[in-house]
């Protein structure tokens, strides 16, 4: 008689902590579990007994958000890929949120982890991917690094997945900002078909405002940078009192902002996902902003959050 499977569905649990930050890594997707401070939620993620509810806390490689029909053109060749959101008729959000990654290094306050993704029919180039992930003083940081192990170039897009929340402030009564100057318009399949100014619009969050009822579920791009060269999305509380800021350094180009609205029971519109991208949806057949890896080349990127205004 077989042993009946013991371990979470998110697989072996990593603990970090440091001055009163912690987090929880986990094997199944290499992704960020729970990140809180002092007790508070500053990440909306899930249990230990729970399948990984909406994407929460995930890497999504070697392509951020969808792709039309799975298909695309590189190097000359035609290319399918499995149609992960099958409703809509694409592929979604790469092809690492499932597999179980390695531990490669464990701290009190860090641990490194990494997944060696094999070629496949849909995208046959090998990679390495490792992240750090590390919580202190400035919070929760993630350090990324990618490299494309085979003899070709290889295309590429990096994202992350957290659901930022204010504990006991419904996201209507979040105020949120995000530096992005254009949103990329969307057909019903949530892919591109244009892009357009926020200014003036009611999708202008550069200043911050209330959410109020809108529903998003929309990519922001030509983002304002700070001096140190990276951009910052911000969710405030009603009293500006509480808050909760998310960074990304120059890798990332594009912020995905969502408010959960397609989720179900006690998620539903509960927090809102803010994911630093480095390409907008289906970039892999536009090619904005796609990056071609050459053989043995490096990328790195890194974003963090940080409690607080």
């Amino acid at each position: 008689m077989e042993t009946p499977y013991q371990q979470p569905p998110s697989g072996a649990q990593w603990t970090i902590a440091a001055g009163g930050h912690e987090a929880v890594i986990v094997e199944v997707g290499g992704g960020v579990r729970t990140y809180r401070q002092d007790g508070v939620d500053h990440l909306d993620g899930y249990d230990a007994d729970e399948i990984c509810p909406g994407g929460a806390g995930q890497v999504l490689a070697p392509w951020p958000n969808r792709i039309r029909d799975g298909q695309y053109r590189f190097g000359g060749r035609s290319l399918q890929l499995t149609l992960t959101e099958p409703a809509r008729h694409n592929a979604i959000h790469g092809l690492v949120t499932w597999v179980p990654w390695r531990l490669e290094d464990q701290r009190p306050d860090a641990v490194t982890v990494g997944y060696d993704l094999p070629p496949q029919p849909g995208y046959p180039w090998p990679l390495r991917l490792r992240t750090r992930w590390s919580v202190g003083a400035d919070g929760l940081r993630a350090e990324h690094e990618v490299t494309n192990l085979g003899g070709e170039e290889a295309p590429f897009g990096f994202s992350v997945h957290p659901y930022l929340r204010l504990p006991g402030v419904a996201v209507d009564d979040m105020s949120l900002r995000v530096p992005g100057r254009t949103r990329l318009l969307v057909d019903s399949r949530l892919l591109p078909v244009g892009a357009a100014k926020v200014a003036g619009t009611e999708f202008d969050y550069t200043e911050g405002r209330r959410i109020g009822d809108a529903v998003l579920d929309h990519s922001f791009g030509q983002v304002d940078r700070e001096a140190d060269g990276t951009s910052v999305v911000t969710l405030a509380g009603p009293d500006g009192g509480s808050g909760v800021r998310i960074w990304a350094d120059g890798e990332f180009g594009w912020w995905q902002v969502f408010t959960g609205d397609t989720l179900s029971g006690e998620r539903h519109r509960r927090s809102v996902a803010v994911e630093p991208m480095t390409c907008p949806p289906d970039a892999f057949r536009s090619g904005r902003d796609r990056i071609t890896l050459a053989p043995g080349q490096v990328w790195r990127g890194v974003w963090g959050v940080r409690p607080g205004l």
